[in-house]
C-alpha cells in the first residue's frame, strides 16, 4: 500500500494520546476521525488541523468511517467491547485494520475475526504493545539465541492499580466500570500473555492447549468507594463482580506452562510480572535482571536481590533486540517508552512493504480468548477448559 489514509475510531484517553504522540508524529496522513462522543471526534480533528493536515471528516458512527471513500485503514482504539465488530466490517469493505488489545467475553467474536481474514486477506494487525518493549524483545532475542536454554514455563499480568479510573468511569466516560460490573474473568490477557506468546512460538509451532482459571472475591473496589468516594450513591450500593485477583494457568502443546495474573483493584505498583524460565537461565521483570546457569551467578542465589538486581541492563551492547538497536540510533519517541511508536512503526512498514504482520489475526483471536475461557473457569470452580485452535491446525506446520 503505497498512500496509507487513516480513519481513526476512538478518542478517548488512549486513543487520544496516540493519535497525537505517534501516528501524526509519524507523519501519517489521518483523513477521518470518529468517536461516539462528538466533543471528542472534534477534538481529534483539532490534533490533524494542528499538525498540518487537511480538516478530517468528523463521525460519531463507525459505519460511516467505513464508508468513506477517503480512508483504506482503520484504527480502533474504541472500548474493547466494539473491537472485533469493527475490524470484521472494516475487513469486509476492504480496509486494513490495526485494532486495540483487550478481551472478548465470548468465543464468537474470535472466530468471527477469523473468518473475516481468512476470506478477505485484507491486512490485519493486534496492537499489543508490549510485544514491542525493550525487555521483551531483548528476551525473545536471547531464547532465539538459546541463552536461556529450553523454555519450560512463562508467568506475567497487568498488575496496575486501576481503582480511580474505574471508580470515576461515569464521570469519564470510561468503559472499565461496566465491565468491572458485571464480569469475573481475566479481562485484560494481553500485555504479558502476548510477548510470552511470542517467547513460546504460539502458533509457530506450538499452542495454548488447556486453560484454568481461579479469582479472588471483588472486595478492592467497594472499599474503596467507601473510602474515596462515599457521596457516590449508585457505586456505594453496588456490588462488583471482578475479583480482585484472577490467577490463569494454561498449558501448551509443547509441555510449557504460563501463568497470568490481573490485579487491577488493590493498592499495589505497577508491573506486568514478565518472567521466562529455561533451562539454562531466567529472566525477571521485577528485579530486572538474568539469572544465568554459571558461576558468577549461582554464588548469589541468596542474596540476589542486593547484589545483582538490574543486572539486566549490562546484556543490553550484546542481546538488545536488531529492531530496538535500530530504534535507540534514530532516538526513541512516543509513549510507554518507546513500545507505542515502534508497533505503530512495524504496522506502517508492514502495510506498505505487504509483509505479514508482526501481531497477526491468529495472535488476537487466541489471547483475547483468554477472557472468555477464564469467565468459563472461574463459573465452574476453577475447571480446565479446551483453548480453541483458531489456525485450524496450521500452528503445528508454522505456515500461517
Amino acid at each position: 500500500m503505497d498512500d496509507i489514509r487513516i480513519g481513526y475510531i476512538g478518542l478517548g484517553g488512549r486513543g487520544y494520546w496516540l493519535l497525537k504522540d505517534v501516528v501524526l508524529k509519524q507523519g501519517e496522513k489521518v483523513t477521518a476521525v470518529c468517536d461516539v462522543y462528538e466533543d471528542r471526534a472534534r477534538e481529534g480533528a483539532r490534533l490533524v488541523t494542528e499538525a498540518g493536515q487537511e480538516e478530517p471528516h468528523i463521525y460519531t458512527d463507525y459505519r460511516d468511517v467505513i464508508a468513506d471513500e477517503s480512508v483504506n485503514t482503520v484504527i480502533i482504539l474504541t472500548a474493547w467491547e466494539y473491537h472485533v465488530e469493527i475490524a470484521v466490517a472494516a475487513m469486509r469493505a476492504g480496509k486494513a485494520v490495526a485494532m486495540e488489545v483487550g478481551g472478548s467475553y465470548t468465543l464468537e467474536p474470535c472466530f468471527e475475526l477469523v473468518k473475516a481474514y481468512e476470506e478477505t486477506r485484507v491486512p490485519f494487525m493486534f496492537l499489543e504493545n508490549c510485544c514491542f518493549g525493550r525487555r521483551e524483545m531483548m528476551v525473545l532475542h536471547m531464547v532465539e539465541q538459546g541463552v536461556l536454554g529450553e523454555v519450560v514455563h512463562c508467568s506475567g499480568g497487568y498488575q496496575h492499580d486501576l481503582r480511580e479510573e474505574i471508580a470515576y468511569g461515569r464521570e469519564n466516560r470510561h468503559y472499565r466500570l461496566r465491565n468491572y460490573l458485571s464480569h469475573n474473568c481475566e479481562n485484560y490477557p494481553t500485555h504479558d500473555l502476548g510477548p510470552i506468546a511470542k517467547v513460546l512460538k504460539i502458533n509457530h509451532g506450538n499452542r495454548m492447549m488447556t486453560l484454568s482459571s481461579t479469582s479472588s472475591r471483588a472486595a478492592g473496589m467497594h472499599a474503596y468507594i467507601l473510602e474515596r468516594k462515599p457521596e457516590d450513591e449508585f457505586l456505594r450500593e453496588k456490588r462488583f463482580a471482578q475479583g480482585d485477583v484472577v490467577t490463569t494457568v494454561i498449558k501448551c502443546a509443547d509441555g510449557a506452562t504460563i501463568v497470568l495474573t490481573l490485579d487491577t483493584t488493590l493498592p499495589r505498583y505497577y508491573s506486568r510480572g514478565f518472567t521466562v524460565r529455561g533451562t539454562k537461565g531466567m529472566y525477571e521483570e521485577v528485579t530486572d535482571s538474568f539469572f544465568l546457569d554459571c558461576p558468577e551467578h549461582r554464588a548469589h542465589d541468596f542474596d540476589w536481590r542486593k547484589s545483582c538486581i538490574n543486572n539486566a541492563k549490562e546484556y543490553e551492547e550484546e542481546y538488545d533486540h536488531p529492531v530496538w538497536k535500530q530504534y535507540l540510533k534514530e532516538g526513541t519517541k512516543g509513549g510507554h517508552d518507546g513500545m507505542d511508536w515502534l508497533e505503530f512503526q512495524q504496522f506502517f512498514k508492514a502495510l506498505r512493504e505487504d509483509a505479514p504482520m508482526p501481531v497477526d489475526v491468529y495472535d488476537a483471536a487466541s489471547w483475547m480468548a483468554v477472557t472468555a475461557l477464564s469467565e468459563m473457569s472461574i463459573a465452574r470452580g476453577g475447571a480446565v477448559v479446551d483453548v480453541p485452535d483458531f489456525t485450524g491446525g496450521k500452528w503445528h506446520r508454522d505456515i500461517i
